[in-house]
């Protein structure tokens, strides 16, 4: 899948914000088609540096969307605009 249709959720396993996004992500992702990539920040020192505090983050391309909670209009809106 290239990388135009992937989302990439910043997550660590024991934090309840980041199961919420991913939950609430994930009928966004099937409207539009898109795969959602999960990474843990804790397992990567340069995505701890950058995001530790600040997850559950979305990105797509390197472009943050969302963090803490999911923006579901501002990602609809996003969604949209790529597809």
């Amino acid at each position: 899948m290239s990388s135009a249709r992937k989302l990439t959720l910043i997550s660590r396993s024991y934090c309840h914000l980041c199961e919420e996004m991913a939950v609430a992500l994930q009928p966004l992702a099937t409207e539009f088609g898109v795969e959602v990539d999960v990474l843990d920040v804790d397992a990567d020192p340069a995505l701890t540096v950058r995001y530790d505090e600040l997850v559950p983050v979305l990105l797509h391309g390197g472009r943050e969307l969302c963090h803490y909670v999911l923006d579901v209009a501002k990602v609809r809106d996003y969604l949209s605009e790529i597809s």
